[in-house]
């Protein structure tokens, strides 16, 4: 290896090639499949309010009962909170001192054109005309009511809810053309 005269001589550890910094066929990827978007994010409980999301058990949650309790003798104000499961309806409760951190999943919310229902799986176009066929008929009152409406040859729009890799269909209305 050859050490240059002047110059930081750098280490590549990815191909193992050395260079210095005056070397300008560097080529790194950076790129990410995410986008940079992750599934959840931390927030202060303090900074929890009720109607928003949380990560109870690691399950993703509307809260819908919050209390703070005093702060004691040698300890934080903590905050009890009850969540419902945004996907599966199933209750949570939790307790967490104010000052400390939560998860808060990214939850995203998108209206869809239904166009067929075929094998138990919506097919469903967004505003951009992508079409997708991987979300499952509801199997709850909604999911009866979206094929009723459906046979009776109403253009529906569906509500999906995503969050934490999960979706789900959770509203329905009729399109104004």
């Amino acid at each position: 290896m050859k050490i240059p005269e002047q110059g930081l001589l750098i280490f590549h550890r990815n191909t193992g090639n050395t260079f210095t910094m005056a070397d300008a066929d560097v080529d790194d990827d950076f790129t990410t499949g995410d986008a940079g978007s992750s599934e959840t994010y931390p927030q202060q409980c303090s900074a929890l309010r009720k109607n928003g999301h949380v990560c109870i058990k690691n399950r993703p949650c509307k809260i819908v009962e919050m209390s703070t309790s005093k702060t004691g003798k040698h300890g934080h104000a903590k905050v009890h909170m009850v969540g419902i499961d945004i996907f599966t309806g199933k209750k949570y409760e939790d307790i967490c001192p104010s000052t400390h951190n939560m998860n808060v999943p990214n939850v995203i919310r998108k209206d869809f054109t239904l166009l067929d229902i075929n094998d138990g799986f919506l097919s469903l176009m967004d505003d951009n005309g992508e079409t997708r066929e991987d979300v499952k008929v509801p199997e709850n009152d909604l999911g009866k009511e979206i094929k009723d409406r459906f046979e009776k040859d109403e253009q529906l729009l569906i509500t999906v809810i995503k969050a934490m890799g999960e979706e789900l269909a959770i509203a329905i209305k009729t399109q104004t053309k």
